[in-house]
C-alpha cells in the first residue's frame, strides 16, 4: 500500500505542477456554471410567467426545481465530464512514454496494479475536486427552493461512478499510446459511443436492443438522476472500471515483457 500512495501522491503533485490541473478545474467550472446559469434563468422566467399567465402553468403542470433545474444540470455535468476528463486522462501513462521515464518507472520494486491504482486514484481526487465545486449550485438552489436532497444525493453519486468509469477508459487509452493527444481523441471517441450506442436500439432487433442500452452510460444514469438507486447500474460501473483497470495492468504488464 505504501507504493500505491507513493504513486498517489506523485500522480496529484504532477497535475499541479503543469497547467493541466488548472485549465481543467477552470474550463469544467466555467462550463457548469455557465449553463447552471441558464437552466436557472429559464427556469426562473418561466415560474413568473406561469404566474402571470395560467395557460402556461396548466400546460407544465407544477413547476418543481428538482425536475426543471436539478435533473437538466446533472445532465450537463454528464456531458462536460465527457470533453473534460480525457483531457485529465491523457497524460497518465502517455507522458511517461514519452519522456522515458515509463522504463525507470518499471524498474522500481512496485506491481503493476499499485501504478495503474495509483494513477487512476490521483485522476479520481482531481475529478472529485471538480464535482465538489459545482456542489454550491446546488446549495445556491436550497436556498431559493425546496429540491429533493434524495435526486441530488443519487445524481452525484451517478456522476461519481460514471466519472471512475471515463477515468478507467482514459487510464486505458493513455497506456496504449506516447502521444497525450491521440490518447484524449481515443478516449473521447470511446467514451462518446458509450454515451450514444442506445441510439441506435431502433434500428436492432429486440434482444440486440437489450445489448446496446446495457452498453450504454445514459441508459444506466437514468435512475440516478431519477433519485432511484439500482443495483444492476452499480454493478454496470463498477464492472466497466475494473475491466478497463485490468486491461491497463495486462498494457503495462506487456510492456515490461517487451522491455
Amino acid at each position: 500500500m505504501r507504493n500505491f500512495f507513493f504513486i498517489l501522491t506523485k500522480e496529484f503533485r504532477s497535475y499541479f505542477n503543469s497547467p493541466i490541473a488548472f485549465v481543467t478545474i477552470t474550463i469544467f467550472s466555467v462550463l457548469t456554471g455557465y449553463y447552471f446559469y441558464n437552466i436557472f434563468a429559464g427556469f426562473g422566467t418561466l415560474s413568473f410567467q406561469a404566474q402571470t399567465y395560467p395557460m402556461i402553468a396548466s400546460r407544465y403542470g407544477a413547476l418543481n426545481v428538482t425536475e426543471f433545474v436539478i435533473r437538466p444540470f446533472i445532465g450537463t455535468i454528464s456531458m462536460v465530464m465527457l470533453i473534460m476528463l480525457p483531457m485529465l486522462t491523457m497524460r497518465s501513462f502517455s507522458e511517461e512514454k514519452k519522456s522515458g521515464t515509463i522504463e525507470l518507472l518499471l524498474t522500481y520494486p512496485v506491481r503493476d496494479g499499485e501504478v495503474v491504482l495509483g494513477k487512476f486514484a490521483g485522476c479520481m481526487v482531481i475529478f472529485c475536486t471538480m464535482l465538489m465545486i459545482s456542489f454550491p449550485c446546488v446549495l445556491l438552489i436550497e436556498y431559493f427552493g425546496e429540491p429533493e436532497w434524495g435526486v441530488i444525493i443519487t445524481g452525484y453519486l451517478g456522476l461519481l461512478l460514471m466519472g471512475s468509469a471515463f477515468i478507467s477508459l482514459g487510464v486505458f487509452m493513455s497506456s496504449l499510446s506516447e502521444n497525450q493527444i491521440v490518447a484524449a481523441v481515443l478516449t473521447f471517441a470511446c467514451l462518446l459511443i458509450f454515451s450514444l450506442v442506445n441510439y441506435s436500439v431502433g434500428f436492432v432487433g429486440e434482444s440486440m436492443a437489450k445489448v446496446l442500452e446495457y452498453l450504454s452510460f445514459n441508459y444506466h444514469m437514468r435512475n440516478f438522476v431519477k433519485g432511484v438507486i439500482d443495483t444492476s447500474d452499480i454493478i454496470y460501473y463498477l464492472l466497466f472500471t475494473v475491466f478497463f483497470l485490468f486491461s491497463s495492468m495486462r498494457s503495462l504488464e506487456s510492456k515490461r515483457w517487451r522491455a
